[in-house]
């Protein structure tokens, strides 16, 4: 079987930054699940395993624009530290390299890398954190399959005994 769309592909892999440094992986004791072409993974991404068949080997680059794009120099900003009080914050959470569990206006989750602080702003960067680097993937693919109409209605793949 070969890969199309709207099939589970199950893969292990590596992914490399721009400067080498393995930033995840999946071993085949853990392997990564996906259903192909229906935008859980990068388009890109879809477009390099499409026509692989279990057990081919895979091995590509994605340029940052076909990755998590650039680096957006608005998506870094300073935030008033007044922002940041109540009881329940953790007196560890505001330290320079922490990252920042958030919400913009529209209640939208995304998540703060913090660059900088001083007594009275956070600068922080909203980038993803792989933004601006090229990927570099390589691994194999272990079993592909039809996803089934519900895991297509559900948009995810359905591990063995659980349907949701």
């Amino acid at each position: 079987m070969t890969i199309t769309e709207k099939q589970v592909v199950t893969l292990t892999y590596e992914l490399r930054n721009a400067s080498g440094d393995l930033v995840d992986s999946a071993a085949s004791e853990n392997p990564f699940e996906f259903i192909h072409h229906i935008g859980m993974t990068l388009p890109e991404f879809d477009k390099n395993l499409k026509g692989l068949r279990t057990g081919d080997e895979f091995n590509f680059v994605l340029s940052a624009e076909d990755g998590y794009g650039e680096k957006d120099e608005e998506a870094i900003v300073e935030i008033p530290l007044s922002v940041f009080s109540g009881e329940d914050l953790p007196e560890d959470l505001l330290s320079v390299g922490n990252v920042v569990p958030m919400q913009d206006q529209e209640g939208n989750a995304l998540n703060g890398k913090i660059l900088a602080m001083d007594a009275e702003t956070l600068t922080m960067d909203f980038n993803h954190p792989l933004a601006g680097s090229s990927l570099h993937f390589t691994g194999r693919i272990l079993n592909i399959r039809e996803a089934t109409p519900q895991e297509i209605e559900h948009g995810h793949v359905h591990t063995s005994g659980h349907d949701h």
